[in-house]
């Protein structure tokens, strides 16, 4: 849970700076920081890449991950879902700043693959570095929300730390039930999303990353399979 406590402790300092310094960052500044953990992002995603034993088991779970991904679309279900949730609180006449500035910050803090990847790497090897290169990248993003939206995003905290701890404390258990060379896969096809990731912060290439995501869970029959018929094992 060390990463989750950090992730959530970055976006609350985040917030708070923002809310009372933020103004005084220029945007270059913001810009240059936000590459530089995207090029971080990019290390942590290659490093867990290289962690794979066969990369037949990667590809396979990547097709059929990304087939899956986009017959579900899961990026458009979870945008729609996000502008239902800023209706559903503008017909109630409840949209104030502060909804809004907490319905948009808690999205994007908890809905993307780095979360997910992170939370899972965290439980299954006890390795944060995605959650704390995500604490960063979190923490800077809250200052530039904060600055301009007001004290939602700090709230937005709360709903991360639950959602997160949710999948770390889930991994935990489950580290029992899977085998090493299933969490060296689920880790190395999840190295490369966080690779994607890399690209999308730094603009390099738009990667749909988050209809790739069964790819993670879509590795571990696969691994599973190769493993029982020793398929380059």
């Amino acid at each position: 849970m060390l990463g989750t406590f950090v992730n959530t402790i970055a976006i609350v300092v985040g917030g708070l700076v923002g809310l009372l310094f933020g103004q005084a960052f220029p945007d270059k500044i913001k810009k240059t920081v936000i590459q530089g953990i995207g090029l971080a992002i990019l290390l942590i995603g290659g490093s867990m890449a290289l962690q794979t034993k066969n990369s037949l088991i990667i590809i396979s779970s990547l097709v059929l991950g990304g087939i899956i991904g986009e017959w579900i679309d899961i990026e458009l279900r979870l945008q729609h879902f996000g502008e239902w949730l800023e209706h559903k609180f503008a017909r109630k006449g409840q949209e104030t700043g502060f909804t809004k500035a907490f319905v948009t910050t808690s999205l994007i803090y908890c809905v993307g693959a780095m979360a997910i990847m992170g939370s899972l790497e965290s439980g299954l090897n006890g390795n944060n570095n995605i959650l704390f290169a995500k604490s960063m990248l979190d923490g800077i993003t809250a200052v530039i929300f904060a600055s301009s939206m007001g004290i939602g995003v700090l709230v937005s905290a709360l709903p991360v730390f639950i959602y997160q701890g949710s999948i770390t404390m889930a991994a935990v258990l489950l580290q029992g039930i899977l085998s090493p060379a299933v969490i060296a896969e689920m880790s190395a096809t999840g190295g490369l999303l966080i690779l994607g990731i890399g690209f999308n912060i730094l603009e390099i290439k738009e990667i749909k990353v988050g209809n790739l995501l069964p790819a993670v869970f879509i590795v571990v029959p696969i691994t599973l399979l190769f493993t029982k018929f020793h398929l380059g094992m």
